[in-house]
């Protein structure tokens, strides 16, 4: 089955894709950093550089420090980082939504032109 994987280019040096966003809900659900880059297979450092370039990107933190206390410090998503990951998986499910039937074409080529969608110019 053929997907689409989408990768928006904020700016020239700032892109947020499957991958960082994968990275973000796993901040958001584990509270580190640390624990966020194991869970993807991923070590410290490159999770670290990854959110440091984000947050850079940005101009503001989408994923912040939490102070330490008895169970120790963590990271948590900023209120940026939240409507990042919110708007950017609404993205992929409107693109895939039209990309459907196009990607079934491509998925099963052998199918004739009469059951396909028309192709239109957007």
């Amino acid at each position: 089955m053929a997907s689409l994987s989408i990768r928006i280019d904020v700016g020239p040096d700032n892109r947020i894709g499957p991958g960082k966003v994968q990275l973000l809900e796993m901040v958001a659900e584990h509270g580190s950093i640390s624990a966020a880059g194991r869970a993807l297979g991923m070590s410290y450092r490159r999770a670290w550089m990854l959110i440091e370039a984000m947050n850079s990107g940005f101009g503001q933190p989408v994923v912040e420090a939490q102070i330490g206390g008895k169970a120790g410090g963590g990271a948590r998503l900023s209120t940026l980082g939240v409507d990042l990951v919110a708007h950017y998986r609404a993205i992929e499910r409107a693109a895939d939504r039209a990309a459907a039937p196009f990607l079934d074409r491509i998925a099963a080529p052998e199918r004739t032109a009469d059951d396909l969608p028309a192709m239109t110019s957007p």
